[in-house]
């Protein structure tokens, strides 16, 4: 396939940054989509221009690093896939590509399609973990769990923290992310101790990294590569109701 992209091009944070297009001959319809952009860089190293930069680890679906907005939506055109597990198949001979990063206050830009989700990070440990101190750990199987609550806790914490919830929502919203982090913890016998605290917390803290409110036009269920639910921005809420009467 014979490719053009639209890639957004950025030094850094001071940078006004723009769209910058390259031709992409010879694109394998096997390629992922960061196979096909490491071909392209390795043609701009060549060339003697500065590679485009941007986020990959696993390359196989579980971190969430490979984080980009193509031709508008967060991870790409197919449904719960990631970035690096999109093929080339499922674009023509001629397409013209636009490749941006996620765009939201709360992720400033560090280089090209790089950002910063260091927010995700500190909403976290402002209480999405166990502290409570168990003693020994105890076996897997020895706390008896119903079976919805542990099919829901582990739905929850499929969440891979990517951020295209965020990327999806025309206000930035975190409430997908954070749910689903309050959600798993809260169907566990293990996170009761803790419970109004850590929802109290962390919106708290989802509050002042200024990501927006919910839009609850669903973009983030759309969007997210692990299909979370929109059901547990609703336990979030009751969640966060609760402990606005023990902890607020």
């Amino acid at each position: 396939m014979h490719l053009t992209l639209h890639v957004w091009r950025q030094k850094n944070g001071d940078d006004s940054g723009g769209f910058v297009t390259y031709d992409a001959p010879d694109v394998s319809e096997h390629m992922s989509f960061l196979e096909m952009l490491d071909v392209v860089n390795e043609q701009l190293i060549t060339d003697g221009i500065d590679p485009i930069a941007f986020d990959h680890d696993c390359r196989e679906g579980i971190c969430g690093t490979c984080s980009m907005v193509i031709n508008g939506s967060p991870h790409g055109p197919e449904r719960a896939t990631t970035t690096c597990q999109l093929h080339m198949r499922h674009f023509k001979d001629g397409d013209e590509i636009w490749i941006e990063p996620w765009r939201a206050k709360a992720f400033p830009v560090i280089k090209d399609l790089v950002v910063d989700r260091s927010s995700f990070d500190r909403v976290v440990q402002a209480g999405g973990f166990v502290s409570v101190n168990t003693g020994g750990a105890p076996d897997a199987n020895a706390l008896p769990i119903p079976k919805a609550a542990a099919d829901e806790a582990m739905d929850a914490a499929a969440c891979i923290g990517c951020g295209a919830c965020v990327a999806a929502c025309k206000n930035a919203s975190a409430m997908l992310f954070v749910a689903a982090k309050v959600s798993h913890l809260a169907s566990l016998p293990q996170g009761q101790v803790e419970r109004e605290q850590r929802v109290w917390r962390m919106v708290v803290q989802m509050d002042e990294e200024k990501f927006g409110a919910c839009t609850n036009q669903f973009e983030c269920e759309a969007a997210c590569p692990k299909e979370i639910s929109v059901s547990h921005i609703a336990k979030m809420n009751r969640e966060f109701g609760r402990s606005v009467r023990r902890v607020g």
